[in-house]
């Protein structure tokens, strides 16, 4: 099961819908690694404190508003959701619209939306009312740090919320150099007609894939057939260096400070604890995992 992006609630009128949010879209990405050409040895990104230099720990990561230059005010997680209770934790709608008459250019991203707390009942109650009048929900929603406008529409038997693009966010056409169609000849325009048809078919989703990926890790494959692949060979007069990570917690020092009864190590284990619970593995890291995963067996079988 997917760790939940947003748990809140839908509303429309008197009707209270207990939701959590998934993401509906999957990335399949090329995951390529930065290296050093001089010795192959990986560049990864860090945080940084860009005034010493220093990489900066999780736990010191805060959110700011810079109002004036070099001036922030501090914003933590409790004082955003509380800044407007009601936007962060329910999708009201506010109209039901007809699903054509909203531009293409407008949708963002998908997202399924699953019951809680007893709420399966109105759930499907509202998918069915949505499916038999044809139409879409329209509100609005704070995700993070941003309100979205969504759209809220059934596919199959999930309710699913598609991010929108607010009118602003869209570029006028009267920004760009179209052409106006003149020259175009009624025979040109029925050969062209005459190609359309005959690539006419039913919409089948699947029979597309990322073809390149696959030329790619292709090309790796050969790479390594040929074994032109390049080892990191660590410096014997050093020891090596501890892995780091945005979510790595070294546990076995703070158990052993809680252990010398310092209160605030047990404190500074409980919030790292909630920290690694209520944060999500990014997305990369995963597909990096995978890639490792795909590339190990992939040497194997040569």
């Amino acid at each position: 099961m997917p760790r939940a992006l947003w748990k809140g609630a839908i509303s429309f009128g008197l009707v209270h819908i207990p939701v959590e949010l998934f993401a509906a879209e999957k990335r399949s990405e090329l995951d390529l690694d930065l290296i050093d050409k001089r010795d192959f040895a990986p560049v990864g990104y860090r945080r940084v404190n860009k005034a010493t230099g220093k990489e900066v720990e999780w736990d010191d990561i805060v959110k700011g508003y810079q109002y004036e230059e070099g001036q922030y005010v501090v914003l933590t997680e409790q004082e955003l959701k509380q800044a407007n209770p009601a936007a962060t934790q329910t999708l009201e709608l506010q109209a039901f619209v007809k699903a054509d008459e909203i531009d293409p250019l407008c949708y963002e991203q998908p997202y399924y939306l699953t019951p809680t707390r007893r709420g399966e009942k109105v759930y499907a109650l509202l998918r069915e009312t949505l499916r038999r009048s044809g139409r879409v929900g329209i509100g609005q929603v704070v995700i993070r740090t941003r309100q979205h406008l969504a759209a809220l529409r059934v596919v199959d038997q999930a309710l699913v919320l598609q991010t929108l693009r607010y009118a602003n966010e869209l570029r006028g056409q009267d920004e760009l150099d179209l052409p106006v169609g003149d020259g175009i000849s009624d025979r040109e325009l029925k050969m062209a007609q005459a190609l359309v048809e005959d690539l006419s078919e039913t919409w089948q989703h699947a029979r597309y894939r990322d073809s390149y990926q696959d030329d790619v890790m292709a090309l790796v494959d050969r790479k390594i057939a040929a074994n032109e692949t390049h080892a990191i060979v660590p410096d014997e007069g050093q020891a090596e260096p501890p892995p780091s990570g945005g979510n790595v917690v070294d546990l076995v020092a703070l158990l052993k400070q809680s252990l010398s009864g310092k209160p605030k190590a047990s404190r500074a284990i409980r919030q790292a604890a909630s920290k690694k619970t209520a944060v999500a593995k990014p997305a990369a890291t995963r597909a990096k995992a995978e890639a490792s995963t795909t590339s190990a067996a992939r040497r194997k079988r040569a």
